[in-house]
Formats: C-alpha cells, structure tokens, sequence
C-alpha cells in the first residue's frame, strides 16, 4: 500500500512493468501507487498492472504543509501523507488535490493544506503515513500532545477510513521501533486499526545502490559526501515478498489483516 515507482522522481527506482512482474511473482492480487506528490504515473501503472491481472491501487503520499498552501516562508515544515483511492470519488479528488498542490501551493514540493484537505477528501482512505508523516514527526520531536491532538483531527476529518500505518526497516529501529509503540498506543485508545506497509522505492533488495545514486543527484551531492541524505544505511525499502512481510509483522498480524482489507 505504499509504493514508488519511477515516477517518484530522482527518488523511485521502481518501473511500473517490474513491479507487476514481482506482484504476480510473489501472488499478490493488489499493489498500490503512492508516488510523491504526483500522479505522473498513474495511467502507466494502471495499465502494466492490469496487463499481469493485478489489481491497480491509485494513490499519493502528499506533501501536506500545516500552514497556508500559498505561504512561501519555510515556517512551515512539509509532512507526508498517504491517499489511497476507494473509488471514482476518490481517484477525481485525487486529481484535484495533486492540481491544486502544483498551482496553488508549489513551494519546493507540490503541497497542499488543511483547507484543501477538508475540500476533496470524499472518497479516500489516509494514513499516518510513514516517519515524515505529521502525527509521527510530532511524536519523534517528544511533542505526544500535539502529536495526539493531530491524531484527532486527522480521525474526526476522515473518520472510518483513517488507518494507523506501521513500518519496520532494519537499520532504523532507532526511529521507528519508539514511534510504532506510540502509535500502537494510540490505536488502542481511540480504536483506529493498524496496518503493515512497507516503503516500496525499488523492486530488489540489490537495486538499494542505484536507488541511493539517484538520491544524490536529486540533493545535489555525491556518493561519497558523508553528509548527505541517504537511505542506504536500510537497504529493505525493496517490494517484500508475502512472506518476508509476514515474519517481519508476527507479532502483529491484525496489520497485515487490515492492509488486505
């Protein structure tokens, strides 16, 4: 449910055909599309999923910013979100979000806001999203009221089809291993389900390096500046088989009944 394809620009690595070819590998039925920002992708993978009989997912990880869509200042930092389609509702107002965010709120990412948010959220399922997303950036600061009182607005705003997303990479259990035992914890009060994805930004565990060239080019660095923002430290950002994704979430296996759901 949480997928980067090729049009993640200068960040996915992922080719539309290679992911269906690795869906049908591994018996997946359904695969989503989440690239950032944009939907560039999605007639393309629509089509290529089709073609290996999967079912195409449509959806976005937003650049969400808690201030105004047409604020130029950096006051304000820009957070994920995850949109996932439900239906032809949510698939138009996925268009309009993604319109608006690129004529209205381009700010060095195509963002939107809060307003724009309330406006078009008929017909979509959100998530907290992934470590960038608001809720748990808040909750990684130590800011658990805030984090909470967002948590609740996000769940009165979307009500049924709010999901709490967990994720588990090696290499950054530092980060998310605190971050999911408050998000359990949140789900446990206000009864939000849970669900396992998995940060999808290429097809193999051996197309990591590539992947991490591609980020340097997007941050205007080189590979050897020790420095720059990298994601090869985790090398597991790769599509998990059924199985790997069922060892990895053993101890949770109400996340991956709900992300079949």
């Amino acid at each position: 449910l949480h997928v980067h394809t090729q049009y993640s620009l200068l960040d996915g690595l992922s080719k539309n055909e290679d992911l269906a070819a690795a869906a049908k590998a591994y018996n997946m039925d359904a695969l989503a599309l989440t690239d950032h920002g944009a939907m560039y992708g999605a007639v393309h993978f629509y089509n290529s999923m089709t073609r290996e009989g999967i079912k195409p997912l449509i959806g976005m990880e937003a650049y969400y910013t808690p201030g105004d869509r047409a604020d130029r200042s950096r006051e304000f930092k820009t957070h994920h979100l995850l949109l996932l389609a439900k239906n032809l509702t949510g698939y138009r107002n996925l268009m309009q979000l993604t319109t608006i965010a690129h004529l209205e709120g381009f700010y060095y990412k195509p963002r939107i806001d809060w307003e724009t948010l309330k406006a078009y959220k008929a017909g979509l399922i959100a998530t907290t999203s992934c470590a960038q997303g608001e809720v748990p950036w808040l909750i990684g600061k130590g800011d658990f009221p805030a984090a909470e009182a967002r948590f609740q607005a996000y769940l009165e705003l979307f009500g049924d089809d709010y999901y709490i997303e967990l994720q588990r990479h090696d290499g950054l259990e530092k980060t998310l291993v605190p971050l999911n035992k408050e998000l359990l914890r949140l789900s446990r009060k206000y009864g939000v389900p849970i669900i396992a994805t998995n940060d999808v930004h290429y097809v193999r565990a051996e197309d990591a390096r590539a992947q991490d060239a591609l980020l340097a080019i997007q941050t205007r660095t080189t590979l050897d500046d020790k420095n720059r923002f990298t994601m090869i430290d985790s090398p597991t950002f790769y599509l998990k088989s059924q199985v790997e994704m069922a060892d990895l979430f053993a101890d949770l296996p109400e996340a991956l009944r709900n992300t079949r759901k």
